[in-house]
């Protein structure tokens, strides 16, 4: 059964459109399918539409979602008297995915990610909103189904439906990868400004550690060729350089997951008291807590995060990093050993007074080590049995 119209030619050349509600019968001689008549609705042009649309509201409701797309499909419009066409139907063209794209994409601007991204672009001279697109599309892709540059073009033009980005090619890909890394500080920065403001983040205090992450192959990379030649004043070994990170490259050193055979970088980050993370580094894998700190504080600085309270472990607590922590009104706390630790931490230990209990496992004494300055030692008790 189906909705069907005729048009009639008048004498005068006029046209009339007639709709009739019909079903094909097969012809008992020749065997072809044959429309009948089932209710003429009268003139298309006077026909009550709202009517119809009743009607098919209350077919629909006897249908699943799948019948109700697929009936349009069984809809015949006919051009002229005894002469059939199909039509009406519906024709899926295309089909992407969009709810996981569409929620980073929201989360994306939000945080400022995008804007930052765009006037950063316009500063270079490049099409701000067209290489924000692709960084987009590239990070949609490695947080929804991960996979190379390359297999991102495919996933952008024939999986996903991105807004304002219907595909690029590789070349564009690594055109925007190459100006993310070069331009990275700067995008950082402003996204930074954007996120404190946005969860108004608690900067007073900010917790550094590293951590080291290696490679399953035997060589180490070539030294980066963007890393500075060492002044006088300074050593080729670039744990020992004032911006380790310049040549941010494999390289074997001391390594916390004990596989010292291969090659690794080492990874710092900063977060805030709630875990917060302000920003991440990665420096080559020969290089020393105590030379990450400082390129840490002269990054941060250049932030405007200057007056702050640093925490980290006893691999910072060299009396040169110390020392440089407290530059312009900054301070610290750090973590030694009971035994075979610095001067002051000793020094703190061997003064007599009581701790306070400040929670369960952790008591605090408080010693002036120096004239305007303090040191806190903290001792937790031993776990029983031990």
């Amino acid at each position: 059964m189906f909705l069907r119209e005729t048009r009639r030619t008048n004498r005068d050349g006029s046209v009339v459109s007639y709709l009739q509600l019909a079903h094909n019968e097969r012809h008992p001689v020749s065997g072809n399918p044959v429309a009948k008549v089932i209710h003429s609705f009268g003139r298309a042009d006077t026909v009550d539409r709202a009517a119809l649309a009743r009607l098919v509201s209350s077919i629909s409701r006897f249908l699943t979602p799948e019948q109700a797309v697929t009936a349009p499909t069984a809809t015949t419009v006919v051009g002229a008297v005894g002469a059939g066409e199909p039509g009406g139907g519906v024709e899926v063209l295309d089909s992407r995915r969009l709810g996981a794209a569409w929620t980073l994409d929201r989360i994306w601007e939000r945080l400022g990610i995008g804007a930052a991204i765009r006037r950063v672009a316009v500063g270079r001279r490049l099409d701000g909103d067209a290489v924000e697109r692709v960084v987009f599309a590239l990070v949609c892709q490695r947080a929804c189904e991960p996979g190379s540059k390359l297999a991102a073009t495919g996933w952008v033009a024939e999986r996903v439906a991105i807004e304002r980005c219907p595909g690029f090619t590789d070349d564009a890909a690594y055109a925007a990868m190459d100006f993310l890394l070069d331009a990275l500080p700067e995008v950082a920065a402003e996204v930074f400004g954007s996120v404190a403001h946005l969860l108004n983040l608690d900067l007073d205090l900010v917790f550094v550690d590293t951590t080291s992450t290696y490679w399953e192959t035997e060589t180490a990379d070539e030294l980066a060729e963007l890393a500075d030649e060492p002044a006088d004043d300074e050593t080729s070994n670039p744990a020992e350089t004032s911006n380790p990170a310049e040549a941010g490259t494999r390289a074997f050193g001391h390594s916390k997951d004990h596989r010292a055979d291969l090659p690794q970088v080492v990874i710092a980050m900063a977060v805030t008291r709630d875990g917060v993370p302000v920003r991440c580094w990665s420096f080559p894998g020969n290089t020393a807590d105590t030379a990450i700190i400082r390129t840490v504080k002269d990054d941060l600085g250049g932030w405007g995060l200057r007056r702050l309270v640093w925490v980290a472990d006893r691999g910072f607590a060299s009396a040169a990093n110390r020392a440089y922590l407290t530059r312009g009104g900054g301070h610290y706390i750090h973590a030694e050993k009971l035994r075979h630790t610095n001067t002051e931490a000793a020094a703190t230990l061997a003064r007599p007074g009581r701790y306070r209990t400040v929670a369960d496992n952790l008591r605090v004494k408080e010693v002036a080590v120096a004239p305007g300055g303090t040191a806190t030692a903290m001792t937790a008790p031993a776990p029983s049995g031990s």
